[in-house]
């Protein structure tokens, strides 16, 4: 019941705010984007094993899907939900590969838009990264990853309007994400993946 009673409230709440947004800047609050992202990890880990300087896990960089929905409270603030698919990555172990693991990455962030009613529109933003970590297969099944990782998220970006709806956007993120490696012999490394998350998209104001 208290459940029912909370969505109801969050429901009305977010209509009555759509209604005064519109009211004071006589656009809708919602925005979707759909962005290529160019994943570039910083592949810092603790030497395998505790060894010397060598002996250290990457992982690869690749390009993504990536689909954004922003809603905003006001012409300047506004919070974004980053989304896509679990997307799936190789391992290496000194340029070797030894295997590979897939990752699901929502991020939620608060931006602040500095000039919403320009053709130019600059932004910055801070959140929170959840990830989810499945389908591990390292040394033939003898290495496991930690199952999730929380961490932040700070960003930053640019749209450019090109009409009432339709925009092109520049965005750059820099995500925590990190996990232990172990065996069954214990922790085998210490990975922090944090990667570098450069995008470019397009996207529409309903």
């Amino acid at each position: 019941m208290k459940k029912s009673v909370l969505a109801v409230a969050l429901v009305s709440l977010l209509s009555i705010s759509s209604q005064v947004f519109a009211q004071q800047s006589g656009e809708s609050p919602w925005l979707v984007r759909v962005r290529a992202v160019y994943l570039d990890p910083a592949d810092k880990s603790d030497p395998v094993g505790g060894t010397g300087a060598s002996d250290r896990l990457t992982i690869n960089s690749k390009t993504i899907p990536e689909l954004d929905i922003s809603y905003f409270f006001t012409p300047n603030w506004a919070t974004e939900l980053v989304l896509t698919y679990p997307q799936k990555q190789k391992v290496y172990l000194d340029g070797a590969e030894i295997g590979t693991f897939k990752h699901l990455p929502p991020t939620l962030t608060l931006q602040y838009h500095f000039t919403p009613e320009k053709t130019i529109s600059p932004y910055v933003g801070a959140g929170i990264n959840y990830t989810r970590i499945s389908s591990v297969h390292l040394l033939n099944g003898a290495a496991q990853l930690e199952s999730s990782s929380v961490g932040l998220a700070v960003q930053a970006g640019v749209d450019f309007k090109l009409d009432k709806n339709w925009s092109l956007n520049l965005d750059v993120k820099k995500v925590q994400i990190r996990s232990d490696v172990t065996t069954a012999a214990g922790q085998l490394s210490a990975v922090k993946i944090d990667p570098w998350l450069i995008g470019v998209g397009v996207g529409y104001r309903f």
